[in-house]
C-alpha cells in the first residue's frame, strides 16, 4: 500500500512525450509520467520494455530522442552538470574499482562532486556505518560478498547527498537477508523526503517499496498507480489456480463472465468476492484440490504483459 507523501506537491522528475530511438528500433515510445518529492516511483516492464533505457535517460547516460524531460525542474537537455551534482546513480552492474579498498571506492568517487578529501572520508564513514558495512573499510572490493557489493554501490550513489536516488535493479541476484537489509536502508532514506526512483523484476519489491509505479511493454506505458489499487482494478481480491481443469469447469467459468486466464493445463480464476466462488469450486468441479491466494502485483504484471518468455 501506498504512504502518505507530506511532499507530495513537488515534482521532481516531469516526462512529457518522452521518446528514445535506435535507428528504426523505438526503445521508448511517447511516455509522460510525473514523479513527487518524497515518493518512491517504480518502473516495471519484462525484458526489451524500455524501463532500462528510460533509466538512462533520466540520468543523462543516453540522450532524448524527442518529448521534453524535466529533472528537479532543470532541462536536462539544458542543465545535464548540475542536475548530475544533485542526484545519485545506482547502476545494474557493480562498477566499483577492483584495485581500491571499500572506503577508498567512496572517497575517489566523491571527487567527482568535488567533495573535499575530509569531508569525503567524513561522508563515507557515515554511510559505511548506514549500510553495515564499517568493517570492511580496508578490504578490497574482490573479498566482499553480492550483498555487499551491491550495499557499497548504493553507498557510493549517497556520497554526494542526493534529492533524486535513481535505482536499477538494485537487489538482483541477492539472498532473501540482503535484500531485506537494502529495502530497510530504502526506505529509511524515503523517510528523510530523498525521492526514489527504481526498476525491479521482483513484484514482491516493487509492492513493498512503490508509492506509484508504471508497467511498460514495447516501449509504452500500459498502466499507472498504486500497487493496490492496480490489483484490485486488474485482478481483483483473490486468485484461484486450478491444475488440470475439466470441462464442466471451464464451461461454468465461460458462462459466469468470470475473469480468468486459461494455460491449457491450469486455469486461473480471478475473484473480486469473498471465498464464495473458491468453495463452490473446489466442492463441486475440482474436488482434488485448488489453490486460493491473495491477487498480487505479478498477477497485475503478467495479466497485461503476458506469459510468454522475453530474450
Amino acid at each position: 500500500m501506498a504512504k502518505a507523501n507530506k511532499y507530495s506537491n513537488t515534482v521532481v522528475i516531469r516526462a512529457e512525450n518522452v521518446r528514445k530511438t535506435f535507428g528504426a528500433l523505438t526503445a521508448v515510445d511517447s511516455i509522460s509520467f510525473t514523479v513527487k518529492k518524497g515518493e518512491c516511483f517504480g518502473i516495471l516492464g519484462p525484458n526489451g520494455a524500455g524501463k532500462t533505457t528510460t533509466i538512462r535517460m533520466l540520468y543523462g547516460f543516453s540522450p532524448i530522442t524527442g518529448g521534453r524531460l524535466e529533472i528537479l525542474n532543470t532541462d536536462i537537455s539544458q542543465g545535464l552538470v548540475q542536475i548530475k551534482f544533485r542526484i545519485g546513480v545506482c547502476q545494474q552492474e557493480n562498477n566499483l574499482d577492483p584495485d581500491l579498498t571499500v572506503q577508498q571506492n567512496l572517497e575517489v568517487y566523491a571527487r567527482y562532486f568535488d567533495i573535499p578529501l575530509p569531508k569525503a572520508r567524513r561522508k563515507a564513514e557515515e554511510l559505511l556505518g548506514f549500510l553495515g558495512l564499517n568493517h570492511r573499510k580496508p578490504n578490497r572490493v574482490a573479498e566482499l560478498s553480492g550483498g555487499m557489493m551491491r550495499r557499497l554501490v548504493l553507498a557510493r550513489a549517497l556520497i554526494n547527498d542526493p534529492e533524486l536516488l535513481i535505482l536499477d535493479e538494485p537487489t538482483t541476484g541477492l539472498d532473501p537477508q540482503s535484500r531485506h537489509q537494502v529495502w530497510e536502508r530504502l526506505n529509511e532514506l524515503r523517510s528523510r523526503g530523498i525521492t526514489i526512483l527504481l526498476t525491479t523484476h521482483y513484484m514482491d519489491e516493487a509492492a513493498h517499496l512503490c508509492d506509484r509505479l508504471v508497467i511498460m511493454d514495447h516501449g509504452r506505458i500500459l498502466v499507472e498507480g498504486e500497487p493496490l489499487k492496480l490489483i484490485r482494478d486488474h485482478v481483483g481480491h483473490n486468485v484461484i489456480e486450478v491444475n488440470e481443469p475439466n470441462p464442466e469447469l471451464r464451461d461454468y467459468i465461460c458462462s459466469h463472465n468470470f475473469g480468468y486466464e486459461d494455460l491449457g493445463h491450469r486455469l486461473i480464476v480471478y475473484s473480486r468476492a469473498n471465498d464464495a466462488l473458491f468453495h463452490k469450486l473446489s466442492e463441486e468441479y475440482c474436488r482434488e484440490g485448488c489453490v486460493f491466494r491473495m491477487a498480487t502485483l505479478e498477477d497485475v504484471f503478467l495479466r497485461l504483459t503476458g506469459r510468454e518468455l522475453r530474450e
